[in-house]
This record gives structure tokens, sequence and C-alpha cells, in this order.
């Protein structure tokens, strides 16, 4: 009897004890559904009420601790989810999911040069993760390094056979067009003057990630006149410093083109993390000179393209020329322009975008009819069909309305192959 007493007892015990490790447990999964359950339906400022209560209990849980980075990540608050993400690999380093996590949120702030070492230190706690094999590979890939990228892919893939997104990045890696030919037609209808014709073709190679050339000619028929110029730019490119192009051309004017020119660009852009409103922003700022057989011009440019959400964007111009002619003083005159870029459609391949644009003030500096003392206001807009990855077309047209009651009415098209 004493026997089944004790044994009895012992059963009970074990039942206590048991029924207290799962209502431990319990508030464990229930927690983190909840936090799920918020991040579903993007209710970010809940998960995080949940996880900071969380904290509060277990301060030093560092699973907990990783549920706070992962949140913030999510919400676009990348600056606190890296600052929280260090604090934990400076205590526990030995987690890839950490690793893997600091590097997304650095590869979001477009910080690739910060990724790759992350992720590196992520590969090396786990080689035999596919998953982190591949974030390296996306990341060494965004920073150029194109040949360890692939090398990275395919490790992927011996990993993980199946893994579809190892085998997407191989075949995006394979033999991406350098080189682009673009031929372009253009045509003037003017209510004071004949007709103008302008015909072009431009060839840009991308030799590596860092340095792209640009040749070209364009050719003119303006007003019984025949005329012509070559085109070559220069153009070097660093992740985080932007691009820069210089360049000049050369022509055969007879009267109504520049004889010569020289130009410079500077380019960057900033992609801005999950913001609603705004996604990236790019800034431009170029100087151009014209020397005319009479006259000399100079352009100052500014450019602000704002893009925006579902792939619209929004573009903000101004210059300012001076022009300076024989014998008179040196003038300065101010223009503008605003072009609003939208998707239409897309089908398989193809890709339809349009946009409408509005100028004020003379666009155009490259003809001598554009530098004399008018005004205009401009309106036009265009389409852009991508048929394939590698080919194109874009037509447009405008409107410009001057002074002196004159009007000019221009349409174009331009086609484009990579190869």
């Amino acid at each position: 009897m004493a026997k089944r007493l004790n044994a009895l007892g012992a059963t009970w015990v074990i039942l206590l004890v048991l029924g207290g490790i799962i209502r431990a447990q319990q508030p464990t999964v229930s927690w983190q559904q909840d936090v799920r359950h918020c991040v579903e339906l993007r209710d970010w400022t809940g998960a995080l009420t949940i996880v900071h209560r969380e904290i509060l209990r277990a301060p030093q849980d560092i699973d907990v601790r990783a549920w706070r980075a992962r949140v913030l990540a999510w919400s676009g608050q990348l600056t606190e989810a890296e600052k929280e993400y260090r604090e934990i690999l400076a205590v526990a380093p030995d987690d890839p999911d950490n690793w893997l996590g600091l590097a997304s949120v650095y590869s979001r702030q477009g910080l690739t040069n910060e990724a790759v070492p992350a992720l590196s230190s992520a590969v090396d706690l786990d080689p035999n993760r596919a998953d982190v094999r591949v974030a390296r590979a996306r990341a060494r890939h965004a920073a150029g390094r194109q040949v360890e990228a692939k090398l990275e892919f395919k490790k992927a893939l011996a990993l993980d056979p199946t893994n579809a997104e190892a085998r997407g990045g191989l075949l995006s890696l394979r033999a991406q067009p350098k080189h682009e030919l673009r031929f372009g037609l253009n045509t003037d209808l003017l209510s004071f003057a004949d007709a103008n014709h302008d015909e072009g073709v431009t060839l840009s190679s991308a030799w590596t990630p860092h340095w792209r050339t640009t040749v070209g000619g364009n050719f003119y028929q303006r007003a019984g006149t025949d005329a012509g110029k070559f085109v070559a730019g220069l153009t070097g490119n660093l992740p985080i410093w932007g691009a820069l192009t210089v360049g000049g051309a050369r022509g055969r004017d007879n009267g109504v083109i520049p004889k010569t020119e020289a130009f410079f660009d500077y380019d960057n852009g900033w992609k801005l993390p999950m913001n609603r409103l705004l996604r990236g922003v790019e800034i431009d700022y170029g100087q151009h000179w014209y020397w005319y057989t009479t006259a000399r011009i100079l352009t100052i440019s500014g450019t602000t393209v704002l893009y925006l959400p579902r792939e619209w964007s929004w573009t903000l111009a101004g210059t300012a020329a001076r022009s300076e002619f024989s014998g008179t003083d040196a003038e300065w005159r101010r223009s503008g322009v605003t072009r609003l870029e939208f998707p239409i459609r897309a089908w398989d391949e193809h890709r339809l975008r349009g946009n409408l644009l509005f100028a004020v003030g003379t666009e155009n500096f490259a003809h001598v009819d554009q530098i004399g003392r008018f005004s205009s206001q401009t309106y036009g807009g265009g389409l852009h069909l991508q048929l394939t990855a590698r080919q194109d077309f874009t037509g447009y047209a405008g409107y410009q309305k001057r002074t002196q009651d004159r009007r000019q009415t221009t349409f174009g098209i331009t086609y484009g192959i990579r190869f």
C-alpha cells in the first residue's frame, strides 16, 4: 500500500512539473503568434508593443531582442533595427540568422559594402545553408562582383538543387548586354519656316561596372542646309560617389549648329528605406558649353527625380543659359521643365509606360534658332514600349507656343537594341 502511495505521489510530481513547463511555454508561443498576426496586418505599433512587453519580462532573452530587430526592419525603421542587431551580435555573435538580418538592413539602406562582410560571417557560422549563400551572392552582385556572385549561386545550388532563387540568380548573370545601339528620328513643324528634320545614332557600351563610353552622330536638315556632328562621352561610376560623365562634340555646322561642344555631368541617387510616399531620389548637375560661329553659350542645369510608389516618377529640372553674341553683352536666361512618368500596362516581357511634360523657356540650345530673344511654353508626352529585355521603342510629341505668335510641333521615335 505504501509503495502504491509513493508511486502515485511521484506521478503527481511529474505531472505538476510537466504542467508548469507547458504553462511556461504557452505564453512564449502565444506572444510570437500575436506578433506574427500583427505583422500580417502591418500593425507595427501593435507588434512592437507585444515585443517590448516581453523584453520587460525577460530583458536578457536574445530571441526576444531578435524579434524586436526583425519588426523594426519590417516596419522600415532601419536605423533602429541596425542598432538592435549590433547590440545583439555584440553579446551573441554565433547566430547566423542575426548576421543575415543585419545584412538585410544594410542592403535596404544601400550599404552594399557593409552587407557583404555581415553575410560572410553568417556563411562562416553555417556554410551549409543555401539561403545564406544566395543572400551573399545577391549582395556581391549588387556590389559589382559578378564572378564571386556566380560562384556563390553555384554553391547554393549544390547545397539545394531545387533553390529557385539561386537558379534565377545564375540566369540573371548570364551574358548581360554590354552595348546599346539606338536610332532616332525627329521632325519639327514650324509655323514660321519650313520643317526641320533630325536623325541620330548612338552606341553606349558598359565595359566594366564602373566605366561606360558613348559615341554617336547627329544629322540635321534645317532650312535647306545640312549639318552634322560627332559626340563622345566617358562615364565613371562608383556605387557611393555616383557617376561623372565628361565629353564633347565636333560638328560640320554650316551656321545652324555649334562647331564645338564640351560638357560634364554628375549624377547620384539614394534609395529611401520603405518610405510609402517616396522610394528614392536622384540628383543631377551638369554644365554644357556651345561654341557657334557667332555666339558662345553656357548652360548650367540641375535635375531632381523623385521615385514614387507603383513605379511612378516625377522629374523637375531647371536650366540657366548664358548667351554671348558677337558685339553684345552676355545675357542670362532661365528655363524649366517638369515631367511625370507612369506605368500603363505590363504583359509577358512587354512593358508600356507613358509620360507627360510641361516646360517654360528655351529648352534646346543645340540649334541657332533656340538661343534668340524669345520665351515659350511647351506641352508634350510620350510612350515607351519595352518589347523584350533587349529591345524597346520610344515615341514622343510636343507642342510649343512661342512669343511673336509662333508655333512649333515636334514628334519623333527612337528604337534601341542591346547586345
